[in-house]
This record gives structure tokens, C-alpha cells and sequence, in this order.
């Protein structure tokens, strides 16, 4: 598992960001974004994808770890 954080972009999307490796991309798409159940498979630009443990809708930026789906 991974440490990432997640942030909300500028054009009001959201920003995965892993510090250890120092890359940022864009998220393409995330399964749960309800308020009450927020996470999920997460698909970045790039073609990678992560899982978050689902969780109430956070506020961002938000620390979180996730792990790497293949």
C-alpha cells in the first residue's frame, strides 16, 4: 500500500499525488463519489489504477493510501 494524496484540481477535477515517487496525474475517473461512500477503484491518465478503501466524501486535500491494481 501507498501513500497518496488526493487534491482537487484546478479545472475542479481531482489530483492523485504519490510523494515517493514523486508523480502526479490526473484522475480520470473514481467509483463511489457520494457523499457517504467516496473512494473506490481510482484511473489516472496515465492508464495506472489504484484502490481507496471507500470512506465519507473527504474534504481535500486529503492523505490516503491506496494500492496499485494490475
Amino acid at each position: 500500500m501507498a501513500n497518496i494524496i488526493i487534491s482537487q484540481a484546478a479545472d475542479g477535477g481531482l489530483t492523485f499525488y504519490m510523494p515517493k515517487k514523486d508523480l502526479e496525474e490526473k484522475v480520470q475517473s473514481l467509483e463511489y463519489t457520494q457523499a457517504e461512500k467516496w473512494g473506490g477503484e481510482l484511473k489516472l491518465a496515465s492508464g495506472q489504477s489504484y484502490y481507496i478503501d471507500p470512506i465519507i466524501k473527504p474534504q481535500l486535500p486529503k492523505s490516503l493510501r491506496a494500492r496499485r491494481m494490475d
